[in-house]
């Protein structure tokens, strides 16, 4: 049995969701994204573009349409319904799209920071007195490095497609104290030792034992309080 083609499935799906809208052509190109990224739109003249990662071109006909379902929602304006959510995440929690998506990530995926060196704090010497007074110093080191950007909503994050830490340039500052820094390494440092667990179709990103460690770090109250100042 032939599977629907992927620019079907969407018009299809688009006739379902939007009823009275007229009719449009359909232009479904899959992408050499870094992700599992999607987009869509609704072009001059009517057209529907909709651009797919190809990490998704040999997914089910069945994936096809809940992602259908998914975009054209969000293009409504409207909450697409959770049985096609949960389809979709299902999908992408399976271990080889996982381990397919992992790969993409470290081909394709680019990790632009400063160097661990800030201008008030050195992220090589801080993790290296953490991975000793935590860790009995036997973390290996990953990539340490600031962000490019100070944000203020990501103080941090973990990336282990290209194992590295990087941490907010709005942290490398005089005013921040250092509790509120080395707190925010560890954190990731947490993550380096407990990595997503990932059950059915959930991600558990803090896991018992990750929490547990956490509340262990010396001065925790202190350094979200700081945290919290910012």
């Amino acid at each position: 049995m032939c599977q629907e083609p992927p620019e079907q499935i969407f018009l299809r799906v688009y006739r379902e969701i939007r009823p009275q809208a007229p009719v449009p052509e359909v232009r479904l190109d899959f992408r050499a994204f870094a992700n599992a990224n999607s987009t869509i739109r609704l072009a001059d003249g009517g057209k529907l573009e909709v651009r797919v990662s190809d990490a998704l071109q040999t997914a089910p006909g069945n994936v096809l349409e809940a992602l259908a379902h998914i975009l054209i929602a969000k293009l409504a304006r409207r909450r697409p319904e959770r049985a096609f959510e949960l389809r979709y995440r299902r999908y992408l929690n399976r271990k080889d799209t996982r381990n397919r998506l992992e790969l993409l990530r470290q081909a394709r995926g680019r990790k632009i920071v400063s160097a661990p060196q800030g201008t008030c704090y050195d992220l090589e010497a801080m993790f290296e007195d953490l991975n000793f007074r935590y860790f009995h110093g036997l973390m290996a080191r990953p990539g340490l490095g600031w962000s490019k950007r100070p944000s203020r909503t990501l103080l941090g994050h973990y990336d282990p497609s290209h194992n590295i830490i990087v941490l907010s340039k709005v942290l490398d500052r005089r005013q921040v104290p250092s509790i509120a820094v080395e707190y925010v390494l560890f954190h990731e440092m947490l993550h380096v030792k407990f990595p997503v667990e990932h059950r059915a179709m959930r991600r558990c990103v803090h896991t018992r034992e990750f929490k547990e460690a956490e509340e262990g770090f010396d001065g925790l109250k202190a350094a979200k309080v700081a945290l919290t100042r910012l």
